[in-house]
């Protein structure tokens, strides 16, 4: 092999390979990892919500029962302030800074704070009447995050709006929700690896039988097997058994090319060798036996010819003519050649077979022209669909066959009248090309023309 051969094998095995466009793997891996982070995300987002609420709740809960306390134990002092007659239980109050407060006051009046505020207040807010308990965050202390509770109340003997405000220090209530969010975080972060290894463990093997058809394509390459014959799933074995019927038809095709070959081989051998001893024996005919064995040559050759290209396209699976356009092309072909030929066409113009329409016009021009050539002048061509099938029914007014000859005529070579022109291949070609597309072809006598009648079915195209 010289250099330029070895450079161009590689480049053509690359151009014969498939074009790759990703790995089925990583596909279902990335969207079970988009889907679980989105699923995830969005329901930590919601529990974090749920549970802050819940964790702010119960904070609030415990300030609003320490306000209700004050008002419940509060009075009018005799110079109009207020007073307690019950102090709160909690010591926190009478420490500086403790982070728990309170606080009585009043518009245009002195407050009434809690020791533990000591040089500092409370403000007191926007005006509005809090009839009822109002919570909200506060950020008045430069260094101390508050959450406040508040209510207005008239107590009995005065007609102040007295405002008492509970404050709680937000540094343990934002502690406990850093808790609660690392928590979280940390439980779907766990939670999250779980789901994409439980994912890629589903894709590995769910995605297993594929790489075990991968192998038994691989054992039927080395020789070591002729079918994918291994237990497939049920969602892959409509493929395993397409491919398998799909190998069975490349032998089929494969036998039948050898077949042919050898076919032909067999019927060339006997020509060649009547005139390689033609002329070696410088036979004073042999002129006429070169162009006998010539022709009977070329009948083989043309007859195998037609073989070999009806087998070669019938795999296609989107093969298909329409009946119609091929019939009329053949009756203004035969019109041509037989001018005093009457051919009248009847039947459905929608019809389609599944037959390249090359082996069509084949089939349907032999039938045609051997109705013109051996009948009376009247060919009746009626096509029609029956029970899956496409009936063509080519009938003539000549003399007919007799039934005892209608099986031989369809041999290679069968001709019953020798005083016309013709190969005896036409009805051999129509009956092997009808059955490679897997139809049928018979001999009848016509009951309204008298004369031959041949039937011939292909699969319709729905």
């Amino acid at each position: 092999m010289s250099d330029a051969d070895a450079t161009t094998v590689p480049d053509a095995v690359a151009i014969n390979r498939p074009r790759h466009t990703g790995s089925l793997s990583r596909r279902m891996i990335l969207i079970a990892a988009a889907w679980i982070g989105v699923l995830l995300t969005g329901g930590g987002f919601a529990l974090d919500r749920v549970l802050s609420a819940a964790i702010t709740r119960n904070f609030d809960d415990q300030l609003e029962y320490v306000l209700t306390a004050l008002i419940v134990s509060s009075e009018i002092g005799p110079e109009g302030e207020v007073i307690f007659n019950r102090q709160p239980a909690d010591q926190r109050f009478l420490e500086p800074n403790s982070g728990l407060y309170w606080q009585v006051s009043a518009r245009n009046r002195e407050p009434f704070p809690s020791r533990s505020l000591w040089d500092r207040q409370l403000a007191y807010g926007d005006p509005h009447d809090d009839r009822t308990v109002h919570s909200y965050d506060s950020a008045q202390f430069p260094d101390e995050k508050l959450r406040i509770v508040e209510r207005d109340v008239t107590l009995p003997g005065s007609k102040v709006h007295w405002r008492f405000q509970v404050a709680g220090s937000r540094d343990g209530l934002d502690a406990q929700i850093a808790v609660l969010r690392r928590t979280l975080v940390r439980s779907f972060l766990l939670l999250a690896l779980g789901l994409l290894a439980l994912a890629s463990l589903q894709t590995l093997y769910g995605l297993w039988p594929l790489r075990k058809v991968r192998e038994e394509i691989a054992r039927m390459r080395a020789g070591r097997a002729t079918r994918v014959d291994a237990g497939m799933p049920r969602e892959v074995a409509p493929m395993v058994e397409e491919l398998n019927a799909l190998i069975a038809h490349n032998e089929v095709q494969a036998e039948e090319a050898r077949r042919h070959a050898g076919n032909l081989a067999h019927a060339l051998k006997t020509p060649l060798t009547v005139i390689m001893n033609a002329a070696t024996a410088q036979q004073a005919d042999l002129a006429e036996t070169v162009i006998r064995e010539a022709r009977t040559m070329r009948r083989q050759v043309d007859h195998h010819l037609a073989r070999a290209r009806a087998v070669g396209r019938r795999g296609s699976a989107h093969s298909r003519a329409e009946v119609w356009p091929s019939l009329e092309s053949v009756e203004r072909a035969v019109g041509r050649l037989y001018r005093h030929v009457r051919i009248d066409v009847d039947g459905p113009r929608d019809l389609q077979v599944h037959v390249e329409r090359q082996d069509l016009d084949e089939m349907l021009g032999n039938l045609i022209e051997n109705a013109a050539k051996y009948g009376g002048g009247s060919v009746f061509v009626t096509v029609g669909a029956q029970a899956g099938f496409v009936e063509f029914l080519v009938e003539d007014d000549g003399t007919g066959i007799p039934e005892e000859e209608r099986v031989r005529i369809f041999d290679r070579g069968v001709r019953l009248d020798t005083g016309k022109p013709g190969t005896g291949l036409g009805l051999a070609i129509v009956r092997d090309v009808a059955e490679i597309y897997e139809g049928t072809v018979s001999l009848e006598e016509s009951e309204d023309l008298g004369g031959l009648l041949v039937r011939l079915r292909l699969p319709a195209a729905s």
